[in-house]
């Protein structure tokens, strides 16, 4: 089938979109692939559908090696999403609603629950299993903050399979099977990309890796290291300091320290007034209190103080996958009106009555609020921290010794440099784009839905599962985002919606005939043919050529005079003049004819 312009659905456009913030975003809808519905929302056009489709055959091909495909609704009941507790832990990214007999459902964000009861529907014993089956479906999650067109979206098709085995060894068989299916698929797509180690999030489980698309404008940050520590910010975990002796530090001292809203300033404050002989204070030897208030999936609110250093952030991304299912805000001044004994600006773990020093935050502690803080305060570390009062601090307040905190909360920015983890070497901080994302989920979803089989024994054993996603509408964005440049998209050929784009750049009759027998030709030859045979000026057409980014454009001219037609490859910008005659079966040889 030829596919001709003058009568294909399909509308470029000279302006970019107001909304988009990405480069994919942009040529999408300017190409004409996508179409914006509403924030996270998007219908696919002809074009866009094309290139989807590409990459779900070439995922269908690798998982078709390793299971089988199945397909459940997306509209869900609620009662296997209750007995998992999802109903409620998914929190407000959950669609639910109620049919007209008030039976509640909901948009499936993902299918653990089905793809488990189906298994225990059909299979009884250790015979059936290993088993590994998958879907290609659209999924639904309702994003606070939908963005970056086909990046985060409130719909978007995914592949999810789930691994089924008797035991926890058989789990990783399924685990590296899917492994290895991830990288055929990423590498056929021409993706440079990274493995890490990740957060299971709302999915629960032990481990799990994504894969991670590099990209300056990815939402995901992730480090690594010359020894092999790669991991994403957000499940990086740093080990707690080692205790040092704090033996010699004289009791905690109250300090005034008015005008002192930030840490620049109250450093130059204390170093002022409070010299010190092993040099001077540095803001990391200040120890910040941050107040979040953290709603809970049921809608209960508990305020949670962290502590860290002074010279450090905390990662709003990595406190969020700390808190999970919880979602953190930022104290608000209501908040602090409600919480008079949170002095803003002055929260510090001890409190000074009556000449003595005693610990004030802490679920145990007079201000009940839960307090965690950063591996770096470790035991016998020497702080600066606030006095609980208005313009006072407190000098020489020392953890395990002044205050114990209620735990551990690794959720400060990662900078550049750090030590990694695990002895390493320095990290490296990078961003990408999550494409992929295996689990090893274990036995929640088998107990809660009760998925058991028999064993070689007859003794009834918990199955024990994996999840394992790629985000197929993501991959769109991905590899446009990957692969364009400043004139339009620029599609690798194994998905790129046609293989040959003709552009016919005169008004003549022999150019339009040339054209249209050159097309047949190399349909024939089962290459498919996007022809230009609109109307509109060259300049256009060369201008749509570049912005639909089919990866080999052929221009009918004035060179037909002289028995040339021009071959122009889209990624590289290199031409040939190739003669009439031999044009087709050239054209078929770079493009991948039959």
């Amino acid at each position: 089938m030829i596919a001709r312009l003058s009568t294909y659905f399909a509308r470029t456009l000279r302006q970019d979109p107001a909304d988009a913030e990405v480069p994919s975003h942009k040529w999408l809808v300017r190409a004409g692939y996508v179409r914006r519905v509403s924030p996270g929302l998007y219908s696919w056009l002809p074009l866009g559908l094309r290139v989807m489709r590409r990459i779900e055959q070439i995922v269908r091909e690798e998982m078709d090696q390793i299971g089988f495909e199945v397909r459940f609704p997306a509209l869900l009941p609620r009662e296997p999403y209750e007995q998992t507790n999802r109903w409620v832990e998914y929190g407000p990214n959950l669609f639910r609603l109620k049919d007209r007999k008030g039976a509640d459902y909901l948009l499936g964000p993902t299918h653990e629950e089905m793809f488990t009861l189906m298994v225990k529907d059909l299979y009884s014993s250790y015979k059936d299993l290993p088993l590994i089956i998958y879907q290609i479906q659209t999924k639904f999650r309702d994003e606070a903050r939908p963005r970056a067109g086909l990046l985060r979206c409130r719909e978007f098709v995914m592949k999810d399979s789930y691994s089924f085995d008797v035991d926890d060894a058989g789990l990783a068989v399924g685990y590296a099977k899917h492994r290895d299916a991830y990288i055929k698929i990423f590498d056929r797509l021409g993706l440079e990309y990274v493995i890490v180690n990740a957060m299971s999030g709302a999915m629960g489980g032990s481990a799990s890796e994504e894969f991670l698309a590099l990209c300056d404008n990815g939402e995901d940050t992730f480090v690594q290291s010359d020894g092999g520590f790669a991991a994403n910010a957000e499940a990086v975990r740093f080990p707690v300091a080692a205790p040092v002796d704090a033996a010699g530090v004289g009791p905690v001292q109250v300090i005034d320290t008015p005008g002192t809203g930030t840490i620049a300033e109250l450093v130059e404050a204390v170093n002022a007034a409070y010299p010190r002989a092993e040099g001077p204070w540095q803001a990391a030897d200040t120890l910040k209190n941050v107040v979040f208030m953290l709603t809970h999936p049921d809608g209960a609110k508990e305020p949670l103080v962290v502590g860290l250093p002074g010279d450090r952030e905390v990662d709003l991304k990595r406190l969020a996958a700390a808190v999970d299912p919880a979602v953190a805000e930022p104290f608000s001044p209501e908040d602090f009106a409600a919480h008079p004994a949170l002095v803003k600006g002055y929260i510090g773990p001890v409190k000074v009555a009556d000449g003595r020093a005693e610990q004030f935050l802490g679920e145990q502690a007079p201000a009940r609020v839960r307090y965690l803080t950063d591996p770096r305060v470790g035991e016998g570390t020497r702080w600066v921290t606030g006095a609980n009062i208005a313009d006072k601090h407190q000098l020489d307040v020392v953890a395990g010794r002044d205050f114990t905190a209620d735990g551990v909360i690794d959720v400060a920015e990662i900078r550049e440099g750090d030590p990694a983890p695990d002895g390493s070497g320095p990290l490296r901080l990078a961003r990408g784009i999550e494409i992929g994302h295996i689990f090893q989920l274990g036995r929640k979803y088998a107990q809660a839905l009760g998925l058991e089989v028999l064993d070689r024994n007859g003794k009834l054993v918990t199955v024990t599962m994996g999840s394992y996603g790629v985000g197929v509408s993501r991959l769109v964005a991905t590899i446009a985002e990957a692969t364009c440049d400043d004139k339009g998209l620029c599609w690798p050929r194994n998905v790129a919606p046609f293989d040959v784009h003709i552009v016919i750049a005169g008004k003549g009759d022999d150019q339009a005939r040339a054209a249209e027998e050159l097309a047949a030709e190399l349909d024939r030859l089962g290459v498919e043919v996007l022809l230009d045979d609109r109307s509109a000026s060259p300049g256009v057409k060369f201008a749509d050529a570049e912005l639909l980014g089919v990866p080999t454009i052929v221009v009918i001219g004035r060179g037909l005079a002289d028995g040339v037609v021009e071959l122009r490859d889209r990624a590289s910008g290199q031409t040939a003049n190739l003669p009439v005659g031999e044009a087709a079966a050239r054209i078929a040889a770079v493009a991948g004819g039959d």
